[in-house]
């Protein structure tokens, strides 16, 4: 399913830039993109390969349907940052539209499903919430899917994309430099294996951010992971789903196969692995075969909004990305609108419902508390090298996964997945 992207150099002396992003992802480089596009002086750094973390594991549903969370913005929040997050996504998607058409590249449009195995007064209240705020949606009770259903909340004019067949066509010419970790950030300025790179204004997009230091995003912040099995032999859906239960089940088509995704539980955590998958594709799919496996990781915030803005309230000219909660592809796109107005000093009309700087005050905060606390405190080794937690072996994936904050590592301490920086010492594996 992968494909090859285009080679970048490493960076072997210092530079200077007036932008600096951090993180070859989709979101850095839709930030770098959308940056040169406007004429500003950037430049990207990215440990690795662009595009093999997170971005590279997707399922690319290009929707702003996102699970329950209009009912919920509304609730807490009210309906002008409601409506606002809604504007913002499809604001997000109908960029995509516009620049795969100009890049030359398919776009798939499809219908957006947000479904129930039984009757929900949560799915109910979500209807009824997307209907107060003016979004266009239907429920359906035809849900085109192998097991029976209480209905859906149907948004037409959605998509799906492959992600590598369009990072192929936006990421040459892109000033990026790969194979470039950064070791260490000073004002203005960041110290990487080869150079020092000054900046007037920095962006971290590391999916999870790497600095400690200021914004308190490891208590503003969890991270997820959630399963995909890709099945050849089963029946197309035509269409994204999504499970209004977090523990369900997410379909969709791509290239002649069926994604099916779920088993999400919080890194570090117990889970069940690709098993729910495997016994939902022999039950409901048992002509098909498993043609790929992979898993991924989310960023799960306080509030269920990403965190897109100034990073701390003492850093005005370091930015951040991060906290997509499962909806990375619009979420990013929004991000590099967001973000490139703000390194400009232009206003954005969605600034505000992103800002980083947002209460802390809610109960995912508690549990966040706690749960570091319980990890930090046993007298055990392995330990993450980002804030200490004690490592658990995740027998599905064969690594070792910090609960506190999602950093994941090889049997032999290779590092996987931030916000940890570096290898874990192999004499504490």
């Amino acid at each position: 399913m992968r494909r090859s992207l285009p080679e970048f150099p490493r960076l072997e002396q210092d530079a200077k830039t007036d932008v600096l992003i951090i993180g070859g992802g989709m979101a850095g480089l839709l930030c770098a993109h959308r940056l040169t596009e406007l004429g500003v002086d950037c430049m990207l750094l990215e440990r690795d390969r662009v595009g093999c973390g997170v971005t590279g594991n997707t399922t690319a549903k290009v929707t702003a349907q996102h699970g329950l969370i209009y009912g919920k913005l509304l609730r807490e929040f009210g309906p002008d940052t409601a409506r606002a997050y809604w504007e913002a996504n499809e604001e997000a998607l109908e960029r995509y539209r516009n620049l795969f058409q100009a890049l030359g590249v398919p776009l798939e449009p499809v219908d957006s499903y947000l479904y129930s195995r039984t009757p929900s007064r949560e799915l109910e209240q979500e209807l009824s919430a997307m209907e107060r705020l003016g979004i266009p949606c239907q429920w359906t009770d035809r849900v085109p899917l192998p097991f029976a259903t209480a209905g859906a909340i149907r948004v037409e004019d959605q998509a799906q994309m492959d992600p590598y067949i369009f990072l192929e066509k936006l990421v040459p010419g892109l000033p990026v430099y790969e194979h470039t970790p950064v070791r260490e950030f000073r004002p203005g300025a960041v110290i990487t294996d080869r150079g020092t790179v000054r900046a007037k204004k920095i962006i971290v997009a590391t999916h999870f951010p790497m600095l400690n230091k200021h914004g308190s995003y490891f208590l503003k912040m969890y991270q997820e992971r959630s399963y995909v099995l890709a099945l050849e032999n089963a029946k197309p859906v035509e269409g994204i789903f999504r499970d209004r239960d977090p523990a369900g089940f997410s379909f969709r088509d791509a290239q002649g196969l069926l994604l099916l995704g779920g088993g999400s539980h919080r890194t570090g955590k117990p889970g069940g692995g690709w098993k729910p998958l495997e016994e939902l594709a022999k039950s409901c799919y048992p002509k098909s075969g498993v043609k790929y496996r992979w898993a991924t990781q989310d960023c799960v915030t306080l509030d269920g909004i990403p965190y897109i803005g100034q990073y701390s309230r003492n850093t005005p000219d370091l930015y951040v990305a991060t906290g997509f909660n499962k909806w990375g592809m619009t979420s990013a796109m929004a991000a590099a609108l967001v973000l490139g107005d703000l390194v400009r000093g232009v206003e954005n009309p969605w600034s505000r419902i992103f800002s980083p700087q947002r209460t802390m005050l809610r109960p995912q905060l508690l549990a966040n508390i706690c749960s570091s606390a319980a990890n930090v405190l046993p007298p055990t080794v392995p330990r993450c090298p980002h804030l200490g937690c004690a490592l658990r072996w995740n027998p599905q994936e064969r690594s070792w996964d910090c609960p506190c904050h999602g950093s994941r590592f090889s049997p032999d301490g290779k590092l996987l997945n931030g916000p940890a920086t570096d290898d874990k010492k192999p004499r504490n594996i």
